[in-house]
């Protein structure tokens, strides 16, 4: 709102200053800092108002140092994330632009999704929440609507500069894409990591079909990778500050690669795939990590709130889409290394448990307890230093994954 507001200023009264909305890196830095402040200055009141309400965690005891201290601690935080997101978004960030669209769709929607499932247990004493088969819907559902929207969507589009002088244009003078012939390409393609010719299109998967099944092959993966992350995300969150940190990491990386990539300087020298106004992708990220490390500034241990579904619902699926618009999705294990351990441990725990029960009579366990951060407490690992080195390991995942721009 504000961009369009000081555009108009600029434009009709020439008012010093109002130009520099046009520029996206200061209209990303304002979304991180107003996230911030928001989640600073209003987190506080949140817990208050959560306590009064006597919105407390239900603690479940699990034998685990430090865990019965936590009942009664506020959940259904993610409001806060959810506000410290969208706000800087509707008020910094085009909102006639594809990405950012999609973007407020899905962290409203698996918003809502997580906030029923947390009212239910808080409220209804239901410690099982939403039924399973509603998340999985709901998970569907917005999937359905952004494959459909990446895939039919005039504005979503691959942008092939084929002017053969390029080369000879000046750096400043690349942003002006008046000067070089293009053509906007309709595609499923997306970027394979370590790869030399590193573009898979999923209409490969079909070629012995018709081309026009395309759209139902690339929608049912979207689908699929929107509700792994989002699973993954929940499931992460399980003590004070890993799911919102790690969430932070992965969110500055991606707002890297939307930056790249919308730009047709960057995509140029670094040869990847040039997605126009992708660029405006960068200023939701901003406020997706500006909310996440607010948070952490009452989530850190011990926690003074907890996300509850309502925010680890979203941000894993905010993540997914994020992924899906810069065509970085089959990076997502690498990048979302984190997410992906903690459900594979679980997997892994529950089917081997399974099967030697119903081999030799009695479950056996590959770790100590699931997910794999319980697994270190268990251990009697501080919890602040878990959560500390699997930052550190995010981070490094975080470096690898924007290394492959170059590795391949």
């Amino acid at each position: 709102m504000l961009y369009y507001l000081f555009t108009y200023l600029d434009k009709q009264f020439n008012i010093p200053g109002a130009g520099v909305f046009q520029y996206i890196s200061f209209r990303a830095g304002a979304a991180a800092l107003l996230s911030l402040l928001i989640t600073i200055t209003f987190g506080s009141q949140l817990i208050s108002f959560l306590r009064r309400k006597q919105v407390g965690e239900d603690i479940r005891d699990l034998g685990l140092e430090g865990q019965m201290q936590k009942k009664g601690t506020p959940t259904m935080g993610g409001l806060i994330i959810i506000a410290a997101i969208l706000i800087p978004t509707l008020l910094m960030a085009k909102l006639d632009n594809v990405y950012v669209i999609l973007l407020i769709t899905t962290t409203v929607w698996l918003g809502v999704i997580g906030f029923l499932d947390d009212y239910i247990k808080v409220f209804k004493k239901n410690k099982e929440g939403l039924a399973g088969r509603f998340k999985i819907v709901g998970q569907v559902s917005i999937g359905l609507i952004v494959g459909l929207t990446l895939y039919f969507n005039d504005h979503v589009v691959i942008r092939e500069v084929k002017s053969p002088s390029l080369a000879s244009i000046e750096w400043v003078n690349l942003q002006d894409e008046q000067k070089l012939e293009y053509k906007d390409v309709k595609s499923t393609k997306t970027t394979v990591p370590f790869f030399k010719n590193n573009e898979f299109d999923y209409a490969t998967l079909i070629s012995w079909l018709d081309k026009n099944y395309t759209w139902i092959v690339y929608t049912l993966v979207v689908i699929l990778i929107i509700t792994a992350v989002s699973n993954g995300a929940n499931i992460t969150d399980g003590i004070d500050g890993l799911a919102a940190g790690t969430s932070g990491i992965i969110g500055l990386t991606l707002a890297i690669f939307a930056y790249l990539s919308g730009r047709v300087d960057f995509s140029s020298y670094l040869n990847i795939m040039y997605i126009p106004n992708l660029s405006e992708l960068v200023i939701f990220c901003t406020a997706f990590v500006g909310a996440c490390l607010g948070f952490l500034w009452y989530n850190a241990y011990p926690a003074q709130v907890f996300m509850g579904d309502t925010g680890s619902l979203s941000l894993g699926g905010i993540i997914a889409v994020l992924a899906l618009a810069v065509r970085k999705e089959l990076m997502i294990p690498l990048l979302c290394g984190i997410f992906l351990i903690e459900n594979v441990s679980v997997i892994m725990q529950v089917s081997y448990f399974k099967y030697t029960k119903k081999k030799y009579g009695e479950g056996r366990r590959i770790f100590l307890m699931s997910p794999l951060h319980h697994h270190y407490q268990k251990k009697n690992i501080p919890e602040a230093k878990i959560v500390t080195r699997f930052w550190i390991v995010g981070i490094l995942l975080a470096i690898l994954s924007l290394a492959t721009l170059k590795l391949r």
